[in-house]
């Protein structure tokens, strides 16, 4: 019988790596409905549940660059693989956590959880676009860019199910799914031969590397949670300036770099992966803001808040193929200022809504922003993906994983405290929790409702900005050449 490997049909892999984006992305949105019961269930506090869900983002935000190195060198498969078996165990083991640790448990499972969803990130884009070319890879995106929207429309459905049997099924679901996509990504994605790339590990600029990383996206972290002393927001940030600082300097003369400098100095890289970070800055927090306004003063629970949201998930997922396929026969940057533009309009009239605000324009402005969402991340992607060498495409999918999950992880730190420092913590916890409206505290909803609106319009500009930069790497295109040569 012949080896499936020798000759895998891209949509095979494509399919291995659409399981993953699924997996995590209904992890997710299916988390954030639990967190009641989790609540409850554990005796934590609201602090705890906070870092139940930045444990998740730090570590696969920190580690995502070393994954997709140590993957261009020593082949993409068997990480990815690893990947599906670290999720899944930790999936296993947060269903197991219980309430004599008060949450803290959970926590520890969602960071090793974290490991897993790096492993996956690091490689799905690189897996794709390795099997389809750059004839197809944007429409081979732009398919698997529908786990990532399906998730989010299909986690508060598995979600709201799940928790009314018991939370801890939130976490066990994955189990069935994460073994099949173990068995599956065994069976069927291809062997690394001739796609490794050559030299050494940096050991030394790794090191200085993740100490500088972890510093800033934990100082983030600490910036975003009530009551954390300035003075240890600080120290964090500086040691990982300095970190970061002495990396760049063993970086500029190191044979084999851990972290391939031309993807912030190229013109033709820089340029989109810049756009992805504003555009993550600027939408990393719209649905924790969407989420607020419609369990603050829109009145809603929960439940019908994540129900509520659905517009958005279902034009990405709409939009996301559709941009893939355009990509492939049209320039993808025009396509991707188009998207941001078209978003720009979304948040603008979010900036300008009221508890009162008829939910038809609701779903028109979410509409909006899903659908210039998915119209700017398939082509965006492709853009980066199509210019690099087949050896580098792990540290180049990792590279715009980071600056993705990093700008998410500025947004909230950003709108955070500015929003929620507008009421007490008690309620903010009641309200994010359980909904129902704020018709008992007019003063405290008022505030709140000025710090949301702000915040979108806030976001608005930054996406200007984002279009601006999509716009600018137009100039930077084919004509400049094929694939970059990354030291």
């Amino acid at each position: 019988m012949s080896d499936p490997q020798k000759t895998p049909s891209p949509w095979t892999v494509l399919s291995v790596t659409t399981l993953g984006s699924l997996l995590a992305s209904v992890q997710g949105s299916a988390l954030v409905l639990s967190l009641p019961d989790v609540m409850l269930g554990l005796k934590a506090d609201f602090l705890t549940l906070l870092w139940v869900l930045l444990g998740y983002l730090l570590t696969s935000t920190a580690l995502v660059p070393l994954i997709g190195r140590l993957s261009d060198l020593y082949g993409r498969r068997r990480f990815y693989n690893a990947g599906f078996i670290v999720f899944t165990v930790a999936s296993v083991l947060g269903g197991f956590t219980q309430p004599q640790f008060h949450g803290w448990d959970l926590v520890a499972a969602r960071i090793l959880q974290g490991f897993g969803g790096a492993l996956l990130f690091a490689n799905s884009t690189a897996l794709v676009t390795d099997a389809f070319g750059k004839e197809k890879v944007g429409m081979a995106l732009g398919i698997n860019q529908i786990a990532l929207a399906a998730g989010f429309v299909l986690g508060p459905l598995v979600g709201g199910a799940l928790t009314a049997i018991d939370w801890r099924w939130v976490f066990w679901f994955n189990g069935p799914l994460g073994v099949a996509g173990i068995l599956w990504g065994w069976w069927r994605l291809p062997k690394d031969h001739g796609q490794k790339e050559g030299g050494h590990f940096d050991v030394k600029g790794t090191i200085f590397f993740l100490i500088g990383l972890v510093g800033l996206l934990l100082s983030l972290s600490l910036l975003a949670l009530p009551g954390v002393s300035m003075a240890v927001v600080a120290a964090c940030a500086l040691i990982g300036v300095v970190g970061l600082g002495i990396f760049a300097r063993i970086e500029v003369k190191a044979e084999h770099p851990f972290l391939h400098l031309e993807l912030f100095t190229n013109p033709r890289l820089a340029l989109p992966n810049l756009a992805a970070a504003l555009n993550a800055l600027a939408r990393g927090a719209v649905l924790f803001l969407l989420t607020f306004f419609l369990q603050g003063p829109y009145g809603l629970s929960p439940f019908w808040a994540g129900m509520a949201t659905a517009p958005f998930g279902l034009a990405f997922m709409v939009a996301g193929p559709l941009s893939g396929v355009l990509a492939d026969r049209w320039k993808p940057a025009l396509l991707s200022t188009g998207g941001l533009l078209i978003s720009a309009i979304g948040l603008l009239g979010l900036g300008f809504v009221t508890e009162a605000t008829p939910y038809g324009w609701l779903v028109v402005f979410m509409v909006l922003m899903g659908a210039g969402s998915g119209l700017f991340n398939t082509p965006n992607i492709t853009q980066v993906m199509s210019r690099v060498d087949v050896r580098h495409r792990g540290v180049t999918s990792a590279t715009r994983v980071l600056l993705v999950n990093g700008g998410q992880m500025v947004s909230l730190a950003v709108v955070f405290p500015f929003v929620l420092s507008r009421m007490p913590e008690d309620l903010m916890a009641k309200i994010f929790l359980y909904g129902g409206g704020m018709a008992s505290v007019p003063v405290v909803e008022a505030n709140l409702l000025d710090g949301i609106r702000l915040a979108f319009l806030f976001s608005f500009f930054l996406t200007l900005v984002a279009a601006l930069i999509s716009a600018l790497a137009y100039g930077k295109r084919e004509e400049a050449g094929g694939e970059t040569t990354l030291r």
